[in-house]
């Protein structure tokens, strides 16, 4: 019997948002917290999960029990294709070629490390039919569900030599997803009724997987890239020579090219959230969120100081969503 051991720590951004009056006083409000080192749950194991990869999108959409973000150009099965490539280029996995009989069959057992939230499951499905469409695999947990410490919950059975060269490559996906998906569910629970959102602060290549993810872990998807949100930042503003002119800016862009999509603006002081308020008053804009950078103050006690950020609020009052951010934790993505 051979068992799969996953465990990995993983690292990111999360933005945890509230949509209560009394989580510090917002009304709508996003902060973005390291996610630190999330750990995974253990054993391998590989899915005959009928992932097959749609032609336009390259992503598997059949019997995916949360399906990933979409993306215009994104190629998850490329992705596979490269980590498998990165790990046996041309000559495969020459140790097993030396040792292991080409027709001896194995089964292999997925067995949890740590207890945790399972993810990748069906990105693992894909890797191992990628290798060898002939490997047969059962779960008995799907993406996003909590199994616990010496659970066995799941089962390959192929050629061994395939099974080999698939198992680390799906691993260091699960593994990686799992610890995201885990610390995920952790600050989801803890900030509800709020919602946790991610940054773009991605392992580059890795976006879409390590989007998906939160997704698993029950937080929400922000801005996928550059192309699907408008995110005015200061560099934006100062460029723009002020809040004023850069959201100004941003309407009459969209407008032109008779676009349509989420615009949020970072305000970095209460006189900048009294600005865009006033333009808001007195033009048509496409604005949707306002995002209250730095406005959470750490203070020596080791608390924090969120009186502006409530003064924020109250005086948005609700006119458009909001979100909290702190340079402590991160910067805006």
């Amino acid at each position: 019997m051979y068992m799969l051991n996953l465990y990995r720590p993983s690292f990111g951004h999360l933005w945890q948002c509230c949509e209560h009056k009394d989580l510090w006083g917002c009304s709508r409000g996003l902060t973005r917290i390291p996610i630190s080192t999330a750990r995974c749950l253990g054993s391998r194991k590989i899915i005959a999960m009928s992932a097959s990869v749609s032609n336009d999108s390259g992503i598997s959409v059949a019997s995916v029990a949360i399906q990933p973000p979409s993306h215009p150009t994104y190629d998850l099965r490329g992705i596979i294709k490269l980590a498998l490539a990165e790990d046996s280029a041309d000559f495969g996995d020459v140790t097993s070629l030396a040792t292991i009989p080409s027709d001896m069959l194995v089964d292999a057992f997925f067995l949890a490390k740590e207890d945790g939230i399972v993810a990748g499951i069906a990105l693992a499905d894909m890797v191992f039919q990628e290798v060898d469409p002939s490997i047969r695999v059962e779960w008995s947990k799907k993406d996003g569900d909590y199994i616990r410490k010496g659970l066995q919950f799941g089962k390959v059975s192929g050629k061994a030599q395939s099974i080999l060269v698939a198992e680390r490559v799906a691993l260091n996906f699960m593994q990686r997803m799992s610890g995201i998906a885990t610390l995920t569910k952790a600050m989801a629970d803890a900030a509800s009724p709020a919602c946790i959102l991610e940054t773009r602060k991605t392992a580059p290549g890795l976006r879409l997987v390590d989007k998906w993810a939160v997704l698993i872990g029950g937080g929400q998807n922000h801005r996928m890239g550059l192309f699907d949100m408008v995110l005015i930042k200061d560099n934006h503003i100062s460029a723009a020579g002020g809040i004023s002119n850069a959201i100004k800016s941003v309407d009459l862009y969209l407008q032109q090219r008779k676009l349509k999509m989420n615009v949020e603006v970072e305000t970095r002081t209460l006189e900048e959230v009294h600005e865009v308020l006033r333009y808001a008053t007195q033009n048509k804009t496409s604005l949707t969120r306002m995002m209250l950078d730095n406005m959470v103050v750490p203070l020596p006690s080791g608390d924090v100081d969120v009186s502006m950020l409530k003064e924020a609020v109250d005086i948005i009052n609700g006119r458009f969503e909001t979100e909290w951010c702190a340079d402590t934790f991160c910067e805006s993505s």
